[in-house]
């Protein structure tokens, strides 16, 4: 699949580096805010960008490898949580409603049937396989799943979303998200696995081990997306990676989440390398593998919070600092424009 996305726009860019060292303040006291207003410019190609409201999209989907015992939690709770999303009772629902986020849940594979008026139903097959046993799905259900995000998002967008936040929700998620990054980074398994929902010192190792045999089985080309998500993956990431797309195409900054998240990142990046210059790192999670996966995507987070909860529930809480960032550049008095004698002006005059 190709996708068209455009370059910065490093003109903008320049304007508003210029214009935010004329704000009434010293030059860089800001600090990270002014280089993500700076981003958003660039971005946008604007140079007062509105990135409000934020679009959040959950998408949902089951694992094989779940069957392995690889989680603190049985895969029936991806089904239970759906439900206890469209009730508006989840950590993302609260957090997107402090926000005014457009807010829809995506089921793109959820592994039991889900009929409700607020489920977006984009079933591609009922789970994946389990990946130690054979390919995780075919290249065509993967290509669906990756087209279901990208539709989702294009359709969020039109509604008027101008930020993306994609969140997920699969048991069984961060062995896939953690079998997909231990091949595209070459690292360790060990330096890459975590405790996901909270497992035990000896499931760990467990974990582990079932990512090694299916490595071992499959041997993914980390160089073709399709392949990895086809053999590894999981149908939720690859539709998280279809959103990131199609919101880089329409210059729509993307607000990453934690650690599936990024790894769905790096999926979309090997789509198309300049998708990553449309993200934004909204959190460091505190699942083992995130650091490695933001330092393939050269991003540094915006907080860090010790999160590891997923659904999108670290960007959305970082949300608030694009806010800012774009409050400063729109409202904020220059010295000139306040009649304030800067620091140069000053030393002149005396």
């Amino acid at each position: 699949m190709l996708f068209s996305i455009p370059k910065l726009d490093k003109e903008i860019g320049k304007e508003v580096s210029a214009y935010v060292d004329q704000l009434t303040k010293p030059v860089g006291s800001l600090g990270r805010l002014e280089k993500l207003a700076i981003e958003l410019a660039e971005m946008t190609g604007n140079k007062f960008p509105d990135v409000s409201p934020p679009g959040v999209l959950v998408f949902a989907a089951d694992h094989g490898v779940a069957k392995e015992g690889v989680s603190a939690f049985p895969p029936e709770v991806t089904a239970q949580m759906v439900w206890n999303f469209v009730q508006g009772g989840a950590a993302i629902n609260a957090f997107s409603r402090q926000i005014g986020a457009l807010f829809a849940v995506v089921d793109v594979g959820v592994a039991a049937p889900i009929e409700h008026k607020d489920v977006i139903a984009k079933k591609v097959r009922y789970g994946t396989n389990n990946f130690c046993e054979t390919e995780a799905m075919s290249s065509a259900e993967a290509e669906q799943a990756l087209i279901v995000g990208y539709e989702q998002a294009k359709e969020i967008i039109d509604k008027g979303a101008r930020t993306l936040i994609v969140g997920e929700m699969g048991i069984g998620n961060t062995t896939t998200a953690s079998a997909i990054l231990t091949a595209v980074s070459g690292k360790p398994i060990e330096q890459l696995v975590g405790r996901g929902t909270g497992i035990s010192e000896e499931k760990l190792a467990h974990k582990a081990s079932v990512i090694r045999r299916a490595l071992s089985l499959h041997q993914p080309d980390p160089s073709k997306p399709m392949e990895l998500l086809s053999k590894i993956g999981g149908l939720e990431i690859a539709a998280m990676a279809g959103a990131m797309l199609a919101a880089a195409e329409r210059r729509v900054p993307i607000l990453l989440d934690g650690f599936i998240c990024t790894v769905a990142a790096l999926v979309a990046k090997l789509f198309a390398p300049a998708v990553a210059d449309y993200m934004i790192a909204g959190h460091r999670s505190s699942e083992m593998g995130h650091q490695v996966a933001l330092e393939l995507l050269g991003k540094e987070p915006l907080i860090d919070l010790n999160m590891r909860l997923g659904e999108g529930s670290g960007a959305a809480v970082a949300f608030p600092l694009l806010i800012f960032a774009t409050a400063m550049v729109k409202e904020m008095a220059t010295f000139a424009s306040a009649r304030i004698s800067n620091s140069v002006e000053g030393e002149e005059k005396q």
